[in-house]
């Protein structure tokens, strides 16, 4: 069994990588090779697969998260890919399954699927909500500018790690969780170092302000993609009650 972070452990890691100022280096931005895969040239999103199981956040939260892409697509547009919209914005509490092909996990998300539903039933998911705040909107791995949370006190973390310690029996994951909430996908091919101080200094105006969130079970949904825009609920956690026969 992977060891569980404690509280401190988990905010001296996100902390030092989840930093206030935005700093991207030197030359021109390169980004990940994974963006490739859910963007193609002219930088829309093009078909990507999988599941993942996501707390849906509130309205009021959302349109506080729409003033803060608004922002970053003003500003530095040739920065970003096309823009998410504003109703899937979610924080993912566990990944599951993904390819640009239906076909190679298609067999997986059936199981997936399943198993979550048999785990539900022996161990149902309390109804209650978690007290996130905002650390910073910082570059997740050269891949999307994201916004880092991390749950308000060691009470709130157990809550949040509770659950994802269920999901995470379905599937192990080879990274600890890093709670965030993604604003933007970059372009494929990067953007110029002029765009890139742009960013930056748009982004250290950003992080001046801080927020809280509420993230409650009865907006945890096992969900499907077809791409980084098109999110389906297949199931709400809080609805499988447990076999009581």
């Amino acid at each position: 069994m992977n060891h569980m972070e404690t509280y401190q452990e988990f905010l001296n890691r996100i902390k030092a990588f989840e930093l206030p100022v935005l700093s991207l280096g030197d030359g021109n931005f390169t980004a990940n090779a994974s963006v490739a895969k859910k963007v193609n040239e002219n930088h829309s999103f093009q078909p990507f697969y999988g599941d993942t199981v996501v707390f849906e956040l509130s309205e009021q939260e959302k349109l506080q998260l729409n003033y803060m892409t608004e922002q970053l697509y003003q500003e530095v547009p040739d920065c970003f890919s096309e823009r998410l919209i504003n109703s899937t914005m979610h924080m993912t509490l566990h990944d599951l399954s993904n390819s640009p092909m239906l076909t190679e996990v298609f067999d997986k998300m059936q199981e997936n699927e399943l198993q979550l539903r048999h785990l539900l039933s022996d161990m149902p998911v309390p109804e209650q909500s978690i007290q996130m705040k905002s650390q910073a909107v910082f570059n997740m791995v050269n891949t999307s500018l994201v916004l880092g949370l991390y749950p308000a006190n060691a009470q709130e973390y157990e809550k949040l790690m509770y659950l994802y310690s269920l999901v995470d029996r379905i599937m192990k994951l080879p990274y600890p969780l890093t709670p965030h909430i993604t604003l933007a996908y970059y372009r494929r091919n990067g953007f110029f170092e002029e765009n890139k101080r742009k960013l930056e200094h748009v982004v250290n105006i950003l992080n001046q302000s801080s927020y809280t969130f509420y993230l409650t079970t009865k907006c945890l949904y096992y969900q499907h993609f077809e791409s980084m825009n098109a999110y389906d609920n297949v199931l709400k956690l809080t609805d499988i009650k447990g076999n009581f026969l």
